[in-house]
């Protein structure tokens, strides 16, 4: 039974998602990491990035699989990042952007991956926040980030009219602002499903600051890449 698109609507439900690139983790060291994961609050890992070699997606899956109970949801670039091995894929469209690449092109070459198969596939509409730092969502996919907190807000809401599931708000990788909690608080008074708020989060404080303002999920990312010592400020 699909359950974790369930799990997430639930009103009790926050979750943490630790963020993992394949392009930028070294295997040699799933176990010691998944098993600081393991002993955190994380409730997910997340696996994705913008550019990943092919195969780099399986190659990592097939090696922190076995270690962890934590639902692996995909969180693709592009349709080379598809992988079986997961739970869940996070069917992304860039809806801050106006690329047809991203809105609906890789979906599109995404169907035949997911026509027979048994992810979990959740709709989410992608929205890419200024971060203060140029990222290579914006380099890959030719777009900018929005900065208007109206047209921040529209779009959240123009994604769940066009039936998505999940608003995703991303300062994006190394952001050095993370979402303001302004615009957090605002996107989620205007949707009614749920939110997922990732980029530039690199303290436990900034978490709380993300939940509060109304965040359902929170990714992290590179704080965990440049200091594994901030799961101790995470354990269970």
């Amino acid at each position: 039974m699909k359950s974790i698109l369930k799990h997430i609507k639930s009103p009790e439900f926050r979750s943490l998602a630790v963020l993992i690139d394949p392009d930028k983790f070294d295997l040699k060291n799933a176990s010691q990491f998944i098993d600081k994961v393991n002993k955190s609050i994380a409730t997910h890992i997340f696996i994705g990035g913008s550019i990943v070699d092919a195969f780099a997606t399986d190659a990592l899956i097939s090696a922190i699989k076995p270690l962890t109970k934590l639902p692996i949801v995909l969180f693709p670039g592009d349709v080379i990042q598809v992988s079986e091995q997961a739970d869940a894929i996070l069917f992304l469209s860039l809806v801050s952007g106006r690329n047809p690449e991203y809105l609906i092109g890789q979906q599109v070459k995404a169907v035949s991956k997911l026509r027979n198969s048994d992810l979990e596939i959740i709709p989410t509409g992608y929205v890419l926040v200024e971060g203060k730092k140029e990222t290579s969502t914006q380099k890959v996919t030719n777009t900018k980030p929005l900065i208007k907190l109206q047209e921040i807000v529209d779009t959240a809401k123009a994604s769940e009219l066009l039936g998505m599931q999940l608003v995703y708000l991303e300062a994006g990788s190394g952001a050095k602002q993370a979402v303001a909690s302004e615009i957090i608080n605002a996107v989620k008074k205007e949707i009614n499903i749920p939110l997922i708020v990732g980029g530039g989060i690199r303290s436990k404080l900034a978490i709380e600051k993300a939940f509060s303002a109304g965040a359902n999920v929170v990714v992290i990312g590179t704080a965990f890449e440049e200091d594994e010592s901030f799961f101790d400020d995470l354990l269970k």
